[in-house]
This record gives structure tokens, sequence and C-alpha cells, in this order.
């Protein structure tokens, strides 16, 4: 009898429907302007994303740094999206996601809104998920991973200097002190020959052991990113992240990993899997570093993961930490957990009230039901916009 009604209560789960969703803006001052190759960052900004569902469950997610485009992506959750969601089983997120995707199509409207917003919805069910049957995500998307080791994304340019030593080494001597096993290094916003004094410095600074990746955001031509290339090849790069500009980065990508020997990395701007199935059939890449968050979440990363598995590839995961730990310890080829110092990021320190310490260069996977984590009340209610 009690196995009877162990599996009534198991397949009234199942069938669980989304009741309510919320979207709560964020916006974060920062202590100082980060400068990278062609961009900088004075606010951190997300979005807040609450799914309910008829069983009081609430998957609870932040996504996205989108700062011009915060309130447009709060407003199409609430006005166009939640409406579609009311009443859909939770169980059921292709069938969610294949909903709201064509609210993508409109080839006038700034697709990039509509992917972030996805992405919120997307995560947020993930999450209540989880929560309903107790489980993290990780082992939910069949992952065994229980840690990942943290690379943290700095080395930013000093304003009024082309090389700031003293900057750098304090930089790379903070980040070792933090417990993390590696530095995303920017590059791409000064000259190749700046550029390449900077990264011997930080690996002078770094040592031989920590692990160094260099990223130009896009930042130079062919022949510069490649003269750069050619110059930090003997400092032991793990890899070098977007070195080209994007209006001809495929086939440039593949020159600089062929002609300089080392690995390249791309992903973060592409706002498809199958965008990304095309940098691995190229030969562009070596490394996927794919964002869910702008990408329409989880269950389009997931897609790109898989076929980085199928076809031999390393996947990363472009920033969100809170998201990307079950994700790449969900995946055989996962990389590392990319994470900003909190001066770069507060949120990720501040908001949320149970995150594992990194030690001796690794992050603990929370293995708490859905993303495993609670956000703090206090600072929501401190930082939102829609109060």
């Amino acid at each position: 009898m009690l196995d009877i009604e162990n599996e009534k209560l198991n397949t009234s789960k199942l069938n669980s429907k989304i009741v309510d969703v919320e979207a709560i803006p964020i916006k974060m001052p920062l202590k100082r302007v980060f400068k990278g190759s062609n961009y900088f960052m004075e606010y951190r900004v997300t979005v807040i994303t609450r799914i309910t569902t008829e069983d009081g469950i609430v998957g609870e997610i932040y996504n996205g740094d989108e700062l011009d485009d915060l309130n447009l992506i709060v407003k199409m959750i609430k006005n166009e999206m939640a409406p579609l969601l009311i009443g859909e089983n939770l169980f059921e997120v292709k069938k969610i996601w294949q909903k709201l995707y064509p609210l993508t199509f409109n080839i006038l409207a700034d697709r990039k809104i509509a992917l972030n917003a996805l992405a919120c919805i997307d995560s947020a069910v993930h999450d209540a998920i989880g929560k309903t049957l107790g489980m993290p995500l990780v082992k939910l998307w069949g992952g065994s991973k229980e840690e990942l080791p943290v690379m943290l994304i700095g080395g930013y340019y000093t304003e009024d200097k082309d090389v700031d030593e003293k900057k750098i080494i304090q930089d790379i001597e903070t980040y070792k002190e933090m417990g993390v096993a590696a530095c995303k290094f920017k590059v791409g916003g000064r000259s190749p020959e700046v550029d390449i004094e900077r990264v011997r410095i930080a690996r002078k600074a770094a040592g031989d052991d920590f692990i160094l990746t260099v990223d130009a955001n896009q930042g130079w031509d062919r022949n510069d990113a490649l003269k750069f290339a050619l110059g930090v090849r003997d400092y032991n790069i793990r890899w070098f992240e977007e070195p080209c500009r994007w209006s001809y980065d495929r086939d440039a990508m593949k020159d600089i990993r062929l002609m300089s020997g080392i690995p390249v990395a791309a992903g973060q701007s592409e706002d498809s899997p199958a965008a990304c199935i095309e940098l691995m059939k190229a030969g562009s890449i070596d490394v996927c570093n794919f964002d869910a968050s702008w990408s329409g979440g989880p269950t389009a990363w997931k897609q790109a993961a898989g076929a980085a598995e199928a076809l031999g590839f390393d996947m990363a995961h472009h920033e969100e930490p809170h998201i990307s730990a079950h994700l790449l310890g969900s995946t055989t080829t996962g990389t590392f957990l990319e994470v900003f110092h909190p001066d770069r990021d507060p949120l990720f320190y501040e908001i949320i009230e149970n995150r594992n310490e990194f030690k001796n260069g690794f992050y603990k996977i929370p293995d708490g039901p859905g993303f495993g984590i609670t956000l703090n009340l206090s600072v929501i209610e401190k930082y939102r916009l829609d109060k």
C-alpha cells in the first residue's frame, strides 16, 4: 500500500503546473570601472527569475549582466512569456522552450533580449525541477563531477598606463591568495607588443604551476592577433579566447590556432548551439565557451555541450558560476568555472547565502536541490530596481 501511495505522489510531482512567474531587475554599483579591449563595466546588473508551481516549489535563479537591456528583458518576461507559462507542466521543458522560442523570430527586434529572457525562464524552470525532485542539477543532468577548477577573469587595464607592472603583479598575487587555479587575462585593448609584455609580467608573477589563458574579446585584426599569439606562445597559455574581429572571426581563429599552436576558445558571442557546432566543424576552436544566459538557457547550452562531447572538444561556460557549475559538472569535457574578483562581481559573493569557498584551486559544486543556492533576500531588496 505504501509503495502505491509513493508512486501516486511521484506521479503527481511529475505533473506539477506553473502558477506564477516573477522577474526582478537588480543593479549594483562597482567600486571602480573595469576596462577590457573595447568595453567597460561600472555596474553589475542581472535579472532574478522566480517560477512557482502549484505544489509551492519556487525555482529561483539570476541570469545575465545586460545593463542597457535590463528593463526590456524584465518586460518581456512579465508581459510576453509569463502568460504563456501559466498552467504548463513544469517537467515538459522542451515544450516550454519551444513555446517561448518564437519570440526570437522577429527580425526587426533585438533577438538578444528574447534570448536573455528565455534563458531566465529556462534556468528557473530547471531549478524548480531539481527542487521538486530533491536533486542537484549536476546529478539530474547525468554528471559525476563534485568539484571544478576555478579560473578568475582578471588582468584588466589601468586606464592611464599601457603597462602597469606593479598592478599586474598585485592582481596575480591577489588571485592566487583567493585560492583559484587559473586566470583569464585581458588583452586586445593595446598593441600586441604592449600586451605581450603584460602577459610576460603576469606569467612571471604567477609561476609555472598557475594556469593562464588570455582573452582579447575580439579586439584585434588577424595580423595583430597572430603577432601577439606568436609573442606569448612560450608562456604556456592554456587558450587564446576570441582573438579576432567578429566580422571574420571563424576563418581568422582557425589561422591563429594553426599558425601559433595555441588553442583557441570562442562561443560566448554565438547565440545558438548550431553556431557553436559550426565553429567546431570549421576547425576554428579547441574550446567552446558558450553562455547559457545569452543563448536561451541550460537547454540550449546542453545541446552545444553534447556536440562537444561527441566531437571531442573542450567545453567552457562564459562567466555565471552559479549556473555554470552544474552545467560544466554534467559534461565529460567541461573545463574551468569562471569567476570574477569580488570588486568586479560583488553579486556572486553577496547574494548567495550558502556560497562554497574556493579551496586549493577548486570549487565544490553545490549539492542541494536544483542549483543548490539560497539567495539573500536583504541583498535583493537593497538593489532591486522595481521597488
